[in-house]
């Protein structure tokens, strides 16, 4: 079985945590704790690459991976 990278990000969202994989477009979770999130995330993403290998897709890759976080006042 080959490995593959995945870019995540995880956010607290009200009272409870999501997870979301980029290079899978609406490929998301949640969870009431972030380890939960972090948890479903990634059964989410093995589902995907399931799918992908179903359906002869190739399975996306993260290359370069640059995360920030912007305040901004309205």
């Amino acid at each position: 079985m080959e490995d593959y990278r995945f870019s995540v990000v995880v956010g607290k969202n009200g009272k409870g945590w999501m997870a979301v994989c980029t290079e899978f477009e609406d490929c998301e979770a949640h969870g009431e704790s972030y380890e939960e999130a972090l948890m479903s995330i990634r059964e989410a993403i093995q589902t995907r690459i399931e799918d992908s290998f179903a359906d002869d897709e190739d399975i996306p890759q993260a290359e370069i991976v640059n995360f920030t976080t912007l305040r901004l006042s309205g």
